[in-house]
């Protein structure tokens, strides 16, 4: 029983919860820019920070219980027309051909990977993200990198509220004010590392999404079969900038990359 606990993600979903009311508590409880707000009656910017931190954790929620793109049958869909049309309208290249997984034997449409963890094929496949406990890929990634704008923008909201606070700067007495504020500053540490973590991530997912590429075609581009017959900085997805955060914030549904890689294919069959 509890193995599946576990591994449902329930004890990360949980836990991520609570630390985030956790911090929350203890900004609204000490010598904060939001509790001195509260107590002077503005209770404007409180509440706007609580909204955000509701937010954050829908947000979290969604991508981690969210659809990432499971393939769940042999033939490639799209949004429009039946499978057999559209297996009829992929172009089968010599370097673009469907492959069969070798663990769930579906057909895997081009840019899908098995994940080891979730044991199904994800199409656009990122990567298995721990945190959310959940595969990002091609129906989740956007609302990924939005839950990464707004938590980095929640924890910065935070660490603004701490450096106005001067109850952090030290003091002779040390033990009585460590007592006192204690929770604060271990709020304060745990703040300011997972800003620069969601900082760093956020940068690097903006910078995929606007060449249109994926963490695992990034690292593992040299093993992908469909992407080391290119030069080393060539990618066929790639439609520039504007268009490629476009389709990737506002284009829904299904994508036959097979079509899209076809367009640029140097060896067609």
């Amino acid at each position: 029983m509890s193995q599946n606990v576990f591994r449902s993600g329930f004890l990360v979903r949980a836990g991520h919860t609570m630390l985030t009311w956790v911090i929350t508590l203890i900004l609204f409880l000490h010598d904060t820019d939001l509790r001195r707000c509260e107590e002077r009656g503005e209770l404007l910017l409180p509440l706007l920070f609580f909204l955000l931190v509701v937010l954050s954790v829908l947000l979290y929620f969604a991508v981690s219980l969210m659809d990432p793109g499971f393939v769940l049958t042999d033939t490639v869909k799209d949004a429009e027309g039946s499978n057999e049309e559209m297996e009829s309208m992929i172009p089968q290249t010599s370097t673009a051909r469907l492959r069969r997984c070798g663990y769930c034997l579906l057909q895997q449409p081009m840019r899908a990977k098995h994940c080891q963890t979730c044991k199904r094929c994800v199409r656009r496949f990122d990567h298995h993200c721990p945190w959310v406990e959940n595969c990002v890929g091609e129906r989740n990634h956007r609302w990924f990198l939005v839950y990464l704008m707004v938590q980095l923008l929640t924890l910065l909201w935070a660490l603004h509220s701490y450096d106005k606070n001067t109850n952090l700067l030290i003091r002779a007495a040390w033990r009585p004010w460590l007592r006192t504020n204690g929770f604060l500053l271990a709020a304060l540490a745990v703040a300011g590392v997972f800003s620069a973590v969601v900082l760093l991530l956020l940068g690097c997912h903006v910078y995929l999404a606007a060449v249109n590429c994926t963490t695992w075609e990034f690292m593992s581009r040299h093993r992908i079969s469909y992407l080391k017959a290119r030069g080393d900085e060539e990618n066929p997805f790639d439609r520039g900038v504007l268009c490629n955060l476009w389709d990737f914030f506002c284009l829904c549904g299904t994508v036959a990359w097979e079509r899209v890689y076809a367009r640029h294919d140097p060896n067609p069959a």
